[in-house]
């Protein structure tokens, strides 16, 4: 009995086609823990349908994926000096957002992010004239802007990274490649007819990996059923039973994700009162389990063990059964799962 990942292969593939015909030159992205499909199987989906490189996070995952994909490999995470060397291949790229980082990275594959209205890293406008003489001594790759989500401020994201082009080429650096992440396919469209010299390549992945929520679905085996009356005392606290009903155990605990949550940024008046809501129940031991069960999303009836959890589902409700399977709401890049089956 265990926490499943169930996959729609062809209409997961179908979906990887559809976002590759939108972004032509696309660059997958594999990094963390592959979007919840493991480096391997990502890596493996790249060489399907042909990419010439794949884009990690770190070092580390450059080192590791590099046995299973024979394409270039770019990694995100900017270049430090003093960073822990790790043996990587020529076919390595490596992020730069620094002059400095360009100094230390003599003869090496680099691509050089430029600060965006991010502004997590990248190099500034005052650092283009230096810039020259630096990528003498690097095999430059291209350009890479890194633009947010969402533009609260109404600002075009297409008019962001023409002003960068235009202060790149007013410094003369080349601009043979620009690697651009979070446009929308019409954007990308808009810059290669402005820039005809210039190859736009997206990096993507949760687009392409997880757009199609309809293809991939996690399920927990149901492992024991025990009926219970209000009051009744029960688990590792011995709480009571709020009112009558069942505890169900279903595989998934914290050692899959089950109960772990990324903190979210709230917009609206009605989001934030749910939050708050939320919030306050669970002051009273009251969450919510991403477990479905009869069309509801039901309730934890104590906080998640490390290989299972307990819901508490009402004596209304149906009672599930040993070996019934929940659908669960997790989230795929804080997901560890037993298996995945491919359907």
């Amino acid at each position: 009995m265990a926490l499943t990942l169930y996959v729609d292969t062809a209409r997961w593939r179908d979906h990887h086609h559809q976002v590759r015909e939108q972004f032509p030159g696309i660059v997958p992205v594999c990094k963390g823990n592959g979007y919840g499909f493991g480096h391997e199987r990502l890596a493996e989906e790249a060489i399907r349908f042909g990419s010439d490189i794949l884009a990690v996070g770190t070092t580390y995952e450059a080192a590791r994926i590099k046995d299973w994909f024979s394409g270039d490999l770019l990694v995100l995470t900017p270049f430090r000096r003093g960073e822990e060397p790790v043996p990587l291949p020529d076919r390595v790229i490596r992020s730069v957002s620094s002059v400095d980082g360009v100094h230390g990275l003599v003869g090496a594959r680099v691509v050089i992010e430029v600060m965006s209205s991010m502004k997590r890293h990248g190099v500034s406008e005052e650092d283009l004239p230096k810039l020259h003489a630096a990528i003498e001594d690097v095999r430059l790759e291209g350009f890479a802007i890194h633009l947010p989500l969402d533009r609260t401020d109404g600002t075009d994201a297409v008019e962001e990274v023409i002003a960068w082009m235009d202060r790149l080429r007013a410094h003369r650096l080349p601009l043979h490649t620009m690697f651009v992440s979070h446009l929308k396919s019409s954007e990308l469209a808009r810059l290669q007819q402005q820039f005809p010299q210039t190859r736009f390549r997206a990096r993507i992945g949760t687009r392409l990996w997880l757009g199609d929520e309809e293809a991939t679905e996690y399920r927990g085996a149901v492992l024991d059923v025990t009926q219970v009356s209000k009051g009744d005392r029960f688990g590792y606290r011995q709480q009571k039973a709020a009112g009558d009903g069942y505890l169900v155990v279903v595989a998934g605990g914290t050692s899959h994700g089950v109960g772990l949550e990324s903190p979210k940024a709230l917009h609206g008046v009605m989001p934030r009162a749910k939050g708050v809501a939320r919030a306050g129940l669970a002051t009273v031991n009251r969450n919510l389990s991403p477990f479905v069960w009869a069309g509801k999303q039901r309730w934890f009836a104590e906080p998640p063990h490390m290989q299972v959890s307990i819901l508490f589902v009402p004596a209304d409700a149906p009672a599930p059964q040993v070996g019934d399977e929940l659908v669960a709401h997790l989230r795929h890049t804080t997901t560890q799962y037993d298996r995945v089956v491919e359907r």
